[in-house]
């Protein structure tokens, strides 16, 4: 018997933030020798959750390179092979005790009831996926770029950011330029 694939569906449309906008006491300690530990048992209990599709589980983000100080949430990308067939991975994620807290158009965003673990869900081929290895992959193997992040960082917290997003708008141009020496580098 051939499966034929299901038709693809429309996204979603706008944003949906779960809960509504969050006041936070943000927080950038030193690194922690026990966050790749961190991420093993939750990519574990994806895989799990998820044995079913064919996914690709990446740590990524601050606590993703060691010697980085970092706000202590792990973040995990996770690409699925459509993000508008929720059922294939949302529903499991949920059942395996994470909480949804934002679907917007080609991502989704889930995590654990304490939020110090945050999974970003995308489409395989999304250029996020990308973005967020290469930009990574740059700080784990550049100790220059590495200190400037962790030095913008701690300049933003200490400005007593409580918004997550707010923090994360303030460190666009940072990143943008980290970005453009990988991207020169042929990361």
């Amino acid at each position: 018997m051939t499966h034929l694939p299901r038709p693809r569906r429309a996204d979603v449309e706008d944003v949906d933030l779960v809960g509504g906008v969050e006041v936070r006491e943000l927080e950038v300690v030193d690194y922690d020798d026990r966050w790749p530990g961190i991420f093993v048992e939750h990519r574990e209990r994806i895989r799990q959750a998820l044995r079913a599709a064919d996914v690709v589980i990446e740590h990524i983000g601050s606590t993703a390179v060691p010697a980085l100080a970092a706000k202590p949430i792990i973040d995990i990308v996770v690409a699925v092979n459509d993000i508008t067939a929720e059922e294939d991975y949302l529903e499991q994620l949920l059942e395996a005790g994470y909480l949804l807290r934002v679907r917007e158009p080609g991502h989704r965003l889930v995590r654990t009831p304490s939020r110090d673990v945050h999974i970003h869900i995308f489409e395989k081929g999304d250029p996020a996926v990308d973005r967020y290895l290469v930009f990574r992959n740059r700080l784990r193997a550049d100790a220059g770029d590495r200190a400037l992040y962790a030095s913008t960082k701690r300049a933003l917290i200490e400005q007593g950011f409580d918004d997550m997003n707010a923090y994360s708008d303030a460190k666009t141009d940072v990143v943008a330029a980290i970005m453009g020496r990988a991207a020169d580098a042929g990361a």
